[in-house]
């Protein structure tokens, strides 16, 4: 294999950050074009949030430790059905948005540890060995699309199930998608298109023969499958390429916090939607650094969740130019709570209570906050059915609670790939009705 047939080769194998479910051995599993149900994104805001000064608000206990600052001169407000804490542009947040949230607090994490919080986060299981949703999703419903799953930042196992795209460095896609396309010279090729048609085909023929040695391993068969996906799609990747913004066009980075953290959250937002216009992809997983505030946590918290729900703002806006908002599943989470308390040096640690926030437009079970907590943040049972605090009878929420009715809901749970991963002996809450 000479330079050039080897770089063609990589780049198109770069090209299949793909989706295919190690038993779908199908030719049908090649051939996916187009998908019309949800797209599912995840916001993880990595170090464990302060829901306390987001979407389960306290105010100060006389004779206990103080909660929030900002409760010394600040009520609690309110947009519909739902509370939030008056700090950063929360109030503008909620007026907006409101009719699109499901706020579910009270959640259990069941660790302080950051690792294994992103794991119960995401997957809804502690320890390692359940994929992330974003992935399960995506291999369930769309094995056959190129991109069906991206990841822009933040935890996205798959457990084998699909090979997850990075999309992190958008100024390098073109010259993966356009592989036999000089950078420097848009008109200039590496090859002519009867010469690449030809080495395609070999590579073709080459491949779909190496599926049916019986020695082949899984990962080898499923990398395999990923590369004939890869060749296929090459035109909807084109397609892809062609939305993809000038330099100039792209979200920029920004500096927050008093330690000047950089965040490409919005850059991310941009590319996840651009990814979802496109058709090639169904699941995107994007993350905020820097929650983990141990120090100064009034400073650099609220500018952090102003960054990032000015992100999810952003979200629905250009959702809405792309014609893409009524398709949107967005879910936002984090490792972990913080301490309903400031530290020696007004920071804040690790609470193990967390909460997440279901975003959902036109959705019959928004504009609603389930689960409860007491004054300390301590997290209360709840009746599955009812969803009314129920401290005698009523059932503790964990991840796995969430990520069972998240899958009952997108039409996952009786699918073979969520079969794989069953969440067994876990109560049915009705979060979505």
């Amino acid at each position: 294999m000479n330079d050039l047939t080897r770089r063609l080769f990589i780049t198109r194998l770069a090209q299949a950050g793909v989706v295919l479910s190690a038993p779908a051995l199908t030719k049908a599993a090649f051939a996916q074009t187009s998908f019309s149900g949800k797209l599912l994104m995840t916001i993880q805001c990595r170090g464990a949030w302060d829901v306390t000064s987001f979407c389960d608000p306290k105010s100060n206990v006389s004779g206990e430790k103080e909660i929030n600052h900002w409760a010394r001169s600040k009520s609690i407000g309110t947009a519909g059905k739902l509370r939030y804490a008056p700090w950063g542009i929360n109030q503008k947040f909620y007026d907006k948005h409101y009719s699109k949230m499901l706020v579910i607090n009270g959640v259990d994490m069941q660790t302080n540890a950051h690792s294994t919080g992103e794991i119960v986060s995401w997957s809804g299981r502690t320890a390692l060995g359940y994929p992330a949703l974003t992935a399960l999703y995506a291999a369930s419903v769309a094995p056959g699309l190129a991109l069906a799953c991206v990841n822009l930042g933040g935890w996205g196992n798959s457990e084998g199930l699909i090979n997850p795209t990075r999309l992190n460095q958008p100024k390098q896609l073109n010259s993966v998608i356009y592989a036999n396309q000089d950078n420097f010279n848009a008109s200039n090729s590496f090859v002519s298109a009867n010469d690449l048609a030809r080495i395609q085909a070999l590579q073709m023929q080459t491949t779909q023969s190496m599926l049916t040695e019986q020695a082949a391993m899984p990962q080898d068969l499923l990398n395999r499958q990923n590369f004939i996906t890869a060749l296929n799609n090459s035109d909807g990747l084109k397609a892809f390429g062609a939305l993809i913004p000038k330099e100039t066009d792209l979200q920029p980075s920004r500096s927050v916090t008093s330690k000047s953290y950089t965040s490409t959250i919005h850059q991310q937002v941009q590319m996840a939607l651009l990814a979802f216009k496109s058709g090639l992809s169904v699941a995107a997983d994007l993350s905020e650094n820097g929650f983990d505030t141990h120090f100064d946590h009034d400073a650099d918290h609220e500018v952090l969740l102003t960054n990032v729900m000015d992100a999810v703002d952003y979200l629905w806006d250009s959702a809405e130019q792309l014609g893409i908002a009524n398709r949107l599943v967005v879910l936002i989470g984090s490792d972990f709570g913080r301490t309903p308390y400031y530290n020696a040096g007004n920071g804040k640690d690790h609470w193990p209570i967390g909460s997440y926030v279901v975003m959902e437009k036109n959705a019959t079970y928004t504009n609603r906050m389930l689960g409860e907590t007491d004054g300390g943040h301590n997290a209360l049972k709840i009746n599955p059915q009812s969803l009314a605090r129920d401290d005698s009878a009523g059932v503790q929420i964990y991840t796995k609670h969430v990520h069972k009715a998240l899958r009952k809901y997108l039409g996952l749970e009786n699918l073979p790939q969520a079969k794989q991963f069953p969440f067994s002996g876990t109560e049915d809450f009705k979060f979505f009705g």
